[in-house]
């Protein structure tokens, strides 16, 4: 496998992150599952959709404490979440992720 970039790395991380929020792995302890990730870097990651103009939000549930909740993809902005589902296995590969059964 031929390394990438440290910008190519980072944009494939975020459209993988919006992936897995989009297909229900919608919380940092799914995406530490599913990737290997540490907490910190999926959280700077959620947080930097909207860098690519990913509209991605928090949603705390109802009666919820301790930020309870799961991330929702209101908006992908410029992304088309087509080519992304339908990439989401190269992605992972490239990213070195562990193939996790949800």
């Amino acid at each position: 496998m031929n390394a990438i970039s440290k910008t190519q790395s980072s944009f494939y991380r975020r459209l993988y992150v919006a992936h897995l929020v989009a297909s229900g792995a919608a919380s940092v302890p799914a995406i530490i599952t599913a990737t290997g990730m540490p907490r910190r870097t999926a959280q700077d990651t959620l947080s930097a959709l909207a860098e690519l103009d990913i509209d991605c939000r928090f949603e705390k549930g109802d009666g919820e404490r301790h930020n309870i909740g799961h991330y929702v993809i209101r908006d992908w902005g410029p992304i088309d979440p087509d080519w992304v589902a339908q990439n989401a296995e190269r992605l992972r590969r490239t990213l070195g992720y562990p193939v996790v059964d949800r």
